[in-house]
């Protein structure tokens, strides 16, 4: 896993964007230097490896395109949510405007196909396909998850299906990215991107449960930030799901409350949580999904021992301190 992130991180760090214009290409270089794990392309490269491709650097500019779209979606997501900061640093639309923002972005995604450009030409086809498919669906997730944030109720189903296609479909993209490079079988193909759309939702339920239960010098994040902002996570809506009659005015009450004028509002949230047991019930299905996704990973037609640095990754990514 070691080698194929320093891969990745060399690769990006030795990008070349033009130097002008400026307010194009400064906020690309500024925002790639930002860091992150980088695991979406070390998925790639990961799956490649993993399939037997013969030389990994064939697999590096799909990578890089799986990483460039991702930071395209986080400027634009920060814009958006109007947030101002990424990693501890200031926002693109922060530190420059919103139209630098957005025309970076853009940026960010055609150079995204610029790198698909570069994978070998057998191959360009079959992941243009992939990539086009999971670009879209982050799309749609985006959309879902801003349309929920007016919404006064929305169902489980939704709620998972909005995770899927915000989170998860990139990470089970990134992976068959990699198969494809590797001349797996189109069913390996499949059960890799399995894998990583379940893994994806499961890791996602894991952060619901973390933002309200996490500790935070392990976290990265506040604490109870979710609650409050009303962001509809797992918890809150399993709980509008189960809450009886008696206990929705005080639940509405809550949510009607800033830390101004209720200082209690996250405690008072957190009690209603405990009552009806929503943090069981997300650890839970954070299970089901994960078993689902190695019930994929065990399907797949190469022997084991190429598996465990999947393994080891998804794990790590899984098992977080709380």
């Amino acid at each position: 896993m070691q080698h194929l992130q320093k891969l990745i991180f060399d690769s990006i760090q030795n990008s070349q964007f033009p130097n002008q214009p400026s307010n194009l290409y400064d906020p690309i270089r500024y925002f790639l230097s930002l860091g992150g794990k980088r695991i979406r392309p070390a998925l790639t490269l990961m799956a490649a490896e993993m399939f037997g491709i013969k030389d990994i650097t064939d697999a590096v500019p799909a990578a890089k395109s799986i990483e460039f779209f991702h930071n395209f979606s986080l400027i634009h997501d920060d814009v958006m949510d109007k947030a101002p900061l990424r990693r501890g640093k200031e926002t693109v639309h922060e530190k420059w405007d919103l139209n630098v923002a957005i025309l970076s972005g853009d940026g960010l995604l055609v150079k995204a196909y610029v790198e698909l450009a570069n994978c070998p030409p057998i191959y360009i086809s079959d992941l243009l396909k992939t990539f086009n498919r999971i670009a879209i669906e982050v799309c749609e997730g985006q959309q879902m998850d801003m349309d929920y944030e007016q919404a006064d109720h929305i169902t489980m189903f939704q709620y998972i299906e909005m995770i899927r296609l915000k989170t998860s479909v990139l990470l089970g993209g990134a992976l068959q990215m990699g198969a494809i490079l590797a001349n797996a079988s189109l069913e390996d193909q499949k059960l890799i991107y399995e894998f990583g759309e379940n893994i994806g939702i499961a890791f996602q339920l894991q952060d619901d449960v973390l933002d309200a239960y996490g500790n935070p010098e392990t976290f990265g994040k506040q604490i109870g930030g979710d609650i409050l902002i009303n962001k509809k996570t797992y918890l809150l809506v399993k709980l509008m799901e189960l809450i009886v009659e008696e206990d929705k005015q005080i639940l509405q009450e809550l949510l009607n409350a800033t830390t101004a004028n209720n200082p209690n509002k996250l405690e008072g949230i957190l009690d209603l949580y405990r009552k009806y047991d929503v943090k069981i019930l997300a650890d839970q299905l954070k299970d089901d999904f994960t078993q689902k996704a190695f019930e994929r990973l065990s399907a797949l037609s190469i022997p084991n021992d190429k598996k465990e640095a999947l393994i080891t990754l998804s794990n790590q990514l899984l098992i977080r301190e709380q």
